[in-house]
């Protein structure tokens, strides 16, 4: 099992045993591979922290509780507390480890110094580009990724690799082509292979729910004939299948990996296309950062000698705060209420209210645009409340309270600006797709629920596009569906969502970067669309 408790701190990383997990109370999931979460169910009851497309993995394939469920944003620097009283606190960063969807490494930041934890990553020279690496930290312990950490074993570039594959496969162009997988990795060679050779990629529903969400090129189906590549698990390349698969149509296999594995067909192919470092990145990589020490994450194979030379000097231990202690020496159960909301307070941004256009660029505005202007907003709100009134749409509950509602008495009244806002509130007639509950995960920026789902429509699969063999066909991923069925423009229901975004919040609580007549504008845009629309549906 790979993971790490780390010493000195409540730090876990991909280590979900509470058994064992000692002083533990903030655990880090790196990615959603099998070996990263083991231990990790539905059953699990303590804040995990991870990047936003693993968050929704782990809801969808662990069924962990999204109460549980910490997104955190890639390439931001997250606080959060180390006890239970906010006296102490660690920064943590998430930046992209280049091995697949949603992994990434974690650089903690506290009264422990500053640590990386590399989870299973591809070194690239971009990543020490990063801003909070590239300020020139001292980085005190590097767990280091150390599968490929051998001398003896030379690996390509992972574009060099996929050169292999697609000259591989151009010498079979007679052949399907069964390609070897993970549950999880290497999307993006599958969406390369399918743009070289012009053909649909067929995936099982499951993998085209992945691609869906990362939004990758409309290349993938569900439909067995409709394309020459295939991807299947690793498992299901074998003697009997390959035999079993050239009775129908003459097949080669491919394994990118850069595992050793014993050929048991003349037509399996095995290509050292790797998600993790070669052994010349992690000399690289180390050498450029110079930690303190290096631990290895695979501990099965020690590497701290490949590395001596690298090293900057070691530092003392520093000392344990008493509040930390008192936390971590503390019986192991679910987070107070009180650690909760202090632990979602500390990245809550502040409200600073409507920034409003300066008087000096509304100067220059002539009085007769202002009147055309008011005639028009008054012209499609009269519209817009007439045709919603004919065509009701639910939506979701907003986030403050309707004026209306017996929710709102006894609050502070509504400004004169606010009540002409309140004017637009009525259902809109347009039909959307709404996101389900289940996507949705809690976001520590504003302590509300964020949506990472994938888009509502598959590609490819079924209909005439997936038949044709084009991958540039047009399908119906470019629309999302109604709750009827239909098609509804993607910037209308985008408009839409901004609409009622502003017109059920309070004006206090918009942040600073909105802009009165920016949002007069978006709202026209929106209107525009809309009536463009409904127009096209009556004819």
């Amino acid at each position: 099992m790979n993971g790490a408790l780390i010493p000195h701190t409540p730090i876990a990383v991909d280590f979900w045993s509470l058994r064992r997990a000692g002083a533990a109370r903030l655990f880090f999931l790196s990615h959603m591979h099998s070996d990263h979460t083991v231990g990790l169910s539905s059953t699990w009851a303590r804040p995990l922290y991870c990047s936003p497309i693993t968050a929704y993995l782990v809801h969808r394939h662990l069924q962990v509780s999204k109460k549980w469920i910490r997104a955190l944003e890639v390439g931001e620097s997250h606080v959060l507390p180390l006890d239970e009283i906010g006296r102490e606190t660690m920064t943590v960063t998430l930046l992209d480890a280049n091995h697949c969807p949603g992994s990434v490494m974690f650089l903690f930041e506290g009264y422990f110094g500053t640590i990386l934890y590399t989870g299973d990553f591809r070194y690239t020279p971009s990543m020490l580009k990063e801003p909070a690496l590239k300020l020139g930290k001292q980085i005190h312990t590097l767990y280091l990724d150390n599968t490929n950490c051998n001398p003896a074993r030379v690996l390509p570039s992972r574009q060099e690799a996929a050169r292999q594959i697609i000259e591989l496969i151009r010498k079979h162009p007679q052949h399907h082509v069964k390609i070897g997988l993970y549950s999880l990795g290497k999307e993006s060679l599958l969406e390369q292979l399918a743009l070289e050779f012009q053909t649909w990629v067929v995936l099982s529903p499951r993998r085209l729910e992945l691609v869906q969400l990362l939004g990758l090129a409309d290349v993938f189906t569900v439909e067995e004939r409709a394309g020459r590549i295939h991807a299947v698990d690793h498992m299901e390349i074998c003697h009997s299948a390959m035999l079993h698969w050239n009775q129908t149509h003459p097949t080669i296999a491919i394994l990118p990996t850069s595992r050793k594995i014993l050929r048991s067909h003349p037509d399996i192919h095995i290509i050292p296309y790797s998600d993790h470092s070669s052994y010349a990145e992690l000399r690289a990589f180390v050498a450029a950062l110079k930690p303190c020490q290096v631990v290895p994450i695979v501990r099965q194979q020690p590497c701290r000698d490949y590395f001596q030379d690298s090293l900057s000097p070691r530092l003392s231990e520093p000392p344990i705060p008493d509040s930390v202690q008192q936390y971590m020496e503390s019986p192991a159960r679910k987070p107070s209420l009180l650690w909760l909301l202090l632990e979602r307070r500390l990245k809550r941004p502040r409200a600073r209210g409507v920034v409003f256009d300066s008087f000096q660029d509304t100067v220059g505005r002539s009085q007769a645009d202002m009147d055309s202007k008011k005639a028009k907003n008054e012209h499609l709100s009269g519209r817009l409340e007439e045709q919603a009134s004919q065509h009701p749409l639910p939506i979701k509950k907003p986030l403050f309270p309707d004026p209306c509602s017996k929710e709102w008495e006894g609050a502070v009244p509504l400004s004169e600006s606010q009540k002409m806002v309140t004017v637009l509130t009525a259902p809109l007639s347009v039909s959307g797709h709404l996101r389900s509950t289940d996507e949705e995960f809690v976001s520590l920026e504003t302590g509300e629920e964020i949506g990472v789902g994938p888009p509502s429509v598959p590609r490819g699969g079924h209909g005439g596009s997936a038949a044709t063999g084009n991958p540039s066909a047009p399908t119906g991923r470019d629309l999302p569906l109604t709750h009827t069925g239909e098609a509804a423009p993607l910037r209308a229901l985008q408009f839409r969502g901004l609409a009622l975004k502003y017109l059920l919040t309070p004006v206090a609580s918009f942040q600073a970067q909105f802009s009165a007549r920016g949002f007069d504008q978006q709202v026209e845009k929106y209107h525009k669309v809309l009536l463009k629309y409904r127009e096209e549906g009556a004819e």
